[in-house]
């Protein structure tokens, strides 16, 4: 390598502020659910969901909600929030157009 010690320190600066970067929601919904040892498990949201026709892609916690990656039964690619306790369907956006919102 021609600049090892600036490689290098780029290198540990990436790290550093890649592993100490907080997650932050994304403001798009938030759920106020209590402590996550209330909560519906994933795996359990995700099986109800695959039951009722949707493929998932992917699913993580988001502002203390559920936020599901998939297409639903009808065929819509979405980004989909649920509430962690009851599994309610609370938004559902396609390319970030909402489609669903609960009042």
């Amino acid at each position: 390598m021609k600049y090892p010690a600036i490689t290098a320190t780029l290198a540990a600066a990436t790290m550093a502020f890649g592993f100490s970067a907080p997650a932050h929601a994304t403001g798009k919904m938030k759920c106020e659910a209590g402590p996550q040892s209330g909560w519906v498990s994933r795996d359990d949201l995700e099986a109800d969901l695959v039951k009722k026709g949707w493929k998932v892609k992917k699913s993580k916690v988001d502002g203390g909600c559920y936020e599901v990656y998939g297409t639903t039964p009808e065929g819509d690619r979405v980004e989909a929030y649920f509430h962690p306790v009851s599994m309610e369907k609370l938004l559902v956006l396609r390319r970030g157009k909402e489609l669903f919102r609960k009042q």
